[in-house]
């Protein structure tokens, strides 16, 4: 037999599925264990009360002999004076040059920290820059809009013995503020209302109840420049992810992912977001 009469079987490429099937009204459920089903968020209140100079002070020790190691911020020798030489820093005594983190122990100029938090989000808390131990509560500078979660009857690939828990979240365009990186400048929304899943396991409850709390700390979304086009002064994700895709993975944005749950868990915490934070819903 030749070759042209052999049976041709051709395969079709996987499908993406970005969305489950259409769901009715009434087959939308509350999360079990969940009070609520949407979260909003307003803008950001202003902090009034301490300077940047106390809010470091709160996390330091003093430091009497400094090592003879550089300061990692500005690279400039511990034992001399501060690199830094921008404004909104004022002149210190040699006593308080240098500090020490109080948690973690690493140690920077006094004055390389405050330039350090004038450049943040400027929300009371400091986070170390050599291993990331957070002062304080971070919050971020995620624009006003609204979460909703609910359970759907339906299965993600990977968990077929739950439903699935899928959070809609919608933050509409508007102006940046103070914390923003364009204060009184335009910015863009796209994609919004954007949905996302989990299973409804143990562990996914888990992860929505971190969510949540990274929600109202304004962690979830920043505004700044897109990886994917290029665009600035919009509104992008925050290195927390989240799965996009409710029935394929062809993007790696969806399931089946064993790892996935875990993996929010620890972003998550690099955030300073933990199980404590979350042992009751608001």
């Amino acid at each position: 037999m030749s070759a042209a009469a052999l049976p041709v079987c051709l395969t079709r490429p996987p499908k993406l599925v970005l969305h489950p099937p259409p769901v009715s009204k009434s087959d939308i459920k509350p999360v079990p264990s969940f009070n609520h089903c949407c979260r909003k968020t307003t803008k950001k209140q202003v902090r009034k009360g301490k300077t940047p100079e106390e809010v470091v002070k709160k996390y330091l020790q003093k430091v009497k002999s400094p090592p003879e190691e550089d300061c990692t911020i500005c690279m400039e020798p511990l034992g001399g004076p501060s690199g830094y030489k921008g404004p909104g820093v004022g002149p210190v005594s040699k006593a308080e040059s240098v500090g020490q983190l109080a948690q973690c122990g690493h140690q920077y100029h006094f004055q390389c920290l405050v330039a350090m938090y004038n450049n943040g989000n400027k929300d009371g808390s400091l986070q170390c820059p050599t291993c990331k131990t957070i002062y304080g509560v971070k919050t971020g500078n995620q624009p006003a809009g609204k979460m909703e979660y609910h359970v759907i009857p339906h299965s993600l690939p990977g968990h077929p013995d739950c439903k699935t828990i899928r959070i809609i979240y919608n933050i509409p365009p508007g102006i940046q503020g103070p914390e923003h990186p364009n204060p009184g400048k335009p910015f863009t929304a796209r994609g919004f209302p954007r949905h996302c899943y989990l299973p409804d396991s143990e562990k996914g409850r888990k992860v929505l109840r971190l969510l949540l709390v990274a929600w109202d700390r304004r962690l979830i979304f920043s505004v700044g420049t897109s990886s994917t086009t290029g665009e600035s002064d919009t509104v992008i994700w925050n290195e927390v992810h989240h799965k996009t895709e409710f029935g394929s993975n062809l993007t790696g944005h969806g399931f089946p992912d064993p790892g996935h749950l875990d993996n929010v868990l620890e972003e998550l915490r690099v955030q300073g977001i933990t199980e404590e934070d979350a042992v009751v819903e608001k």
